[in-house]
């Protein structure tokens, strides 16, 4: 005689450590930090995203870990995909030197991406692992971040020809 199938006990968003951690980093990256005098609140993503190339590639890095963690505790597919779609905008808009930078400043995906998964958690559809899923991200994201650093590189190397060529001191 067989065993029933136990689905295993999932712990609320709340009281999971690890979700708590993914929430911690997501405010730290977002919005950790307040404009003096205003409601206009900010994180280290912008301030990373001023460093040209290393910046925006910690930025994702951050991400695509906090993604893979709320991947690996109960976020469905069609969320993940949200969550990463979130990310990729905000990867790809924020490499555009200084309209990238007015958008970090704006789009908080991180954010964002836990308020979709608390949603996720409040509907009760917070099982299953997504192997397959963490995957085809994970492989996704070495794309994006091979993209984005091929992007920075060149772009430098054009404006290192580029001034190269047409000194600004003439000695």
């Amino acid at each position: 005689m067989s065993q029933p199938k136990r689905t295993p006990v999932v712990p609320p968003f709340d009281t999971d450590e690890r979700l708590r951690w993914v929430e911690r980093i997501a405010h730290l990256m977002d919005s950790q930090f307040r404009l003096p005098g205003t409601a206009f609140r900010f994180g280290l993503d912008p301030l990373l995203g001023l460093l040209p190339v290393v910046g925006d590639l910690s930025t994702l890095a951050v991400s695509g870990a906090l993604l893979l963690t709320m991947l690996r505790h109960g976020a469905s597919g069609a969320v993940v995909v949200r969550m990463a779609l979130n990310i990729l905008l905000d990867s790809l808009i924020g490499a555009i030197p200084l309209v990238g930078n007015v958008f970090d400043f704006a789009y908080k995906s991180n954010e964002r991406n836990v308020v979709l998964l608390r949603r996720h958690y409040a509907e009760g559809r917070h099982s299953g692992s997504g192997k397959g899923l963490v995957a085809l991200l994970l492989l996704g994201f070495l794309v994006v971040f091979g993209l984005v650093a091929w992007g920075s590189v060149a772009l430098l190397r054009w404006v290192w020809q580029y001034f190269d060529a047409h000194p600004i001191l003439s000695t």
